[in-house]
């Protein structure tokens, strides 16, 4: 059933914790969506979403994650449920039907949120006590954001989610929508992240590309996202989020690192707990030297393990 074990250590030895990963009851559902931000980086919006009447979907779980990108959820019950399939039925329906999404947002978390919802990015997360090599060849022949997680409940207290495989990809955005959306009638106004990678100065634009690969060399997990204000590295959740200022030739990474854990040093760590910052993250890290690359480099390892 599956290559981890998980033991209970005591006096008279190891005893094996029995894992089940079989079928996915409703009750297992629950519990992630009532906790979705600490198990998978999301924002909950839904449960079993109707879309409309001539789409005929409904949608396991719906939500938002911590880059602003629309997630749909898909749990596998069954050997058989062709899950993959299913959830890019109800991802075409979704990035088409903006307005309707926008509304849900708007409802259960506000204007703001509402208005920064990126649509360049959409995923689909399917949910399974296990996949074959079938699921994980399709994923990566269907160029859209897809991540495949397995789940082993231990026990009545413990459970075990782990990213088997995904794909990351950046699609065109598209256009048509049933309803007008905010985003669609926005003129772009600022300066993404690419065009400020673009404006940097070689010494710059090496630095940044020495962290990228330092970043995408920590696990085989390690997926890279280009939103529209930063970088971001993740596993199942953001470790790193990495803004780049030629101006000022720096860059500016936020790492998962509780500041009360490290010494802050002026001018190279902050703590942004109560400062609006792009991405996520409570440590500022930056880097305006290879030195400061270095000194950093440990404390993006820690933010790597920590998520």
């Amino acid at each position: 059933m599956s290559d981890i074990k998980l033991y209970k250590l005591g006096d008279s030895g190891a005893i094996e914790v029995n894992g089940q990963s079989v079928s996915l009851e409703k009750s297992l559902q629950s519990l992630i969506e009532s906790n979705l931000e600490t198990l998978l980086g999301v924002r909950f919006l839904a449960s079993e979403f109707v879309t409309d009447r001539d789409h005929g979907g409904r949608m396991d779980t719906l939500g938002i994650d911590e880059n602003n990108c629309p997630v749909i959820i898909e749990y596998k019950r069954s050997a058989n449920a062709n899950v993959i399939n299913q959830g890019l039925f109800y991802l075409d329906w979704l990035v088409t039907h903006r307005g309707d999404f926008e509304m849900l947002v708007l409802k259960r978390l506000g204007e703001e949120a509402a208005r920064s919802v990126e649509w360049s990015s959409p995923r689909l997360i399917c949910i399974a006590g296990g996949f074959n090599k079938f699921d994980e060849h399709a994923i990566k022949q269907m160029q859209r954001n897809i991540e495949l997680v397995r789940y082993i409940k231990f026990d009545d207290d413990l459970l075990l989610l782990e990213q088997i495989n995904s794909v990351s990809v950046t699609p065109p955005v598209l256009v048509r929508s049933s309803q007008p959306s905010s985003k669609a009638k926005e003129i772009t106004k600022y300066t993404t992240v690419s065009e400020y990678l673009e404006k940097a100065d070689q010494d710059l634009t090496d630095r940044f590309h020495a962290l990228k690969d330092f970043l995408g060399n920590l696990g085989d997990d390690v997926q890279e996202k280009t939103l529209k204000n930063y970088f971001a590295f993740r596993r199942i959740k953001n470790f790193a989020c990495v803004e780049v200022k030629p101006q000022d030739r720096k860059l500016l990474v936020y790492l998962k690192v509780n500041p009360d854990e490290v010494s802050l040093e002026p001018g190279f760590t902050r703590d942004v707990r109560k400062i609006g910052h792009f991405g996520t993250g409570d440590l500022e890290v930056v880097i305006r030297s290879d030195d400061d690359l270095a000194k950093a480099m440990p404390l993006v390892e820690h933010s790597y393990h920590n998520a």
